[in-house]
């Protein structure tokens, strides 16, 4: 993997068998870029379900699970959906949306997956059906290991694995229909606009991506041709070609230092905004060179005037 985009995966070892030197329940909390359960499973949803109702406030009625309806041979999710029926929860049986892996080889298995109704009606139809249902926690229940050849066979262990993205919650808590609406966000929602206006989808891209091309670049990531540079690459560009689309002089130079600051501090990284800042422009130098040929003096000349 590139990049970590699900805390399972710093777990493989263990998943598959390796003991963990403080035990059987873990717990871990890591940053992750996307750019893309067995016997004790009621147990698993009925904690998540608990923290959510009891713990968080959420309103039951708003809530909807999905479940895995494969066969038997990669472990059809009865038990999830008997859990879900049994507290009232709505739920529907789907094959691709509810199996989880780490990747194309690796832990893999059914999932039981739980959504949040955003909209502002009476929740309706389904989460594959209505996309104002928001997943909000997932559920995996890893029993499979998948081969280079496709092939599933049994993990030595089984194991759980709960997940959710701390920004989720905190949407749910502030009663927000999205992640981009929570007071993580509140930076980027304030000041984007005012910079280059641009309609709701085009904003949640450009935050984002520019977001996460702060943090990664706060890692170590550079700019590149192949691997990880080449995803920190692709957001970068995929920003500008979102902001030139409407208005050719937009650049990056224009991006306030409160929010590189912002995300900075948020993910506890130490390199100085002005460095990010550097990066930022320097790769969007390359990006005017290698699309419409511009020579890289000639892009200087004309940003100074």
């Amino acid at each position: 993997m590139l990049f970590t985009t699900s805390g399972m995966h710093p777990l493989t070892p263990y998943l598959e068998g390796r003991p963990h030197p403080l035990g059987r329940r873990l717990v871990n909390v890591q940053r992750c870029l996307r750019t893309t359960d067995l016997d004790e499973g009621p147990e698993s949803l009925d904690r998540g379900y608990g923290l959510l109702t009891e713990g968080l406030g959420v309103d039951p009625g708003l809530l909807h699970a999905t479940v895995y309806g494969g066969d038997e041979r990669s472990g059809r999710g009865s038990a999830s959906l008997e859990f879900w029926q049994n507290r009232r929860v709505p739920v529907e049986p789907t094959v691709e949306d509810n199996w989880w892996s780490s990747g194309p080889t690796g832990p893999c298995g059914p999932d039981s997956e739980i959504f949040f109704w955003s909209g502002d009606t009476p929740p309706r139809s389904t989460p594959t059906r209505d996309d104002r249902w928001v997943e909000v926690w997932n559920h995996v229940m890893m029993r499979h290991r998948r081969l280079d050849d496709g092939s599933l066979v049994p993990l030595p262990q089984r194991n759980i694995g709960t997940g959710l993205g701390l920004e989720r919650p905190a949407a749910l808590r502030q009663g927000r229909p999205s992640v981009f609406e929570c007071d993580v966000f509140d930076p980027w929602r304030r000041l984007v606009p005012t910079m280059w206006p641009v309609e709701e989808q085009s904003l949640r891209r450009v935050s984002d991506h520019l977001r996460s091309s702060v943090v990664v670049i706060g890692d170590g990531v550079r700019p590149g041709s192949t691997g990880r540079g080449y995803v920190l690459r692709r957001l970068v560009r995929r920003v500008l070609t979102v902001l030139w689309r409407d208005d050719p002089t937009r650049g990056l130079g224009d991006l306030p230092s409160e929010l590189t600051e912002h995300t900075l501090d948020h993910f506890r990284q130490d390199m100085d905004p002005a460095d990010v800042r550097r990066l930022l422009l320097d790769e969007e130098l390359h990006y005017l060179h290698d699309t419409h040929g511009l020579p890289r003096d000639l892009i200087m000349a004309l940003r100074q005037e």
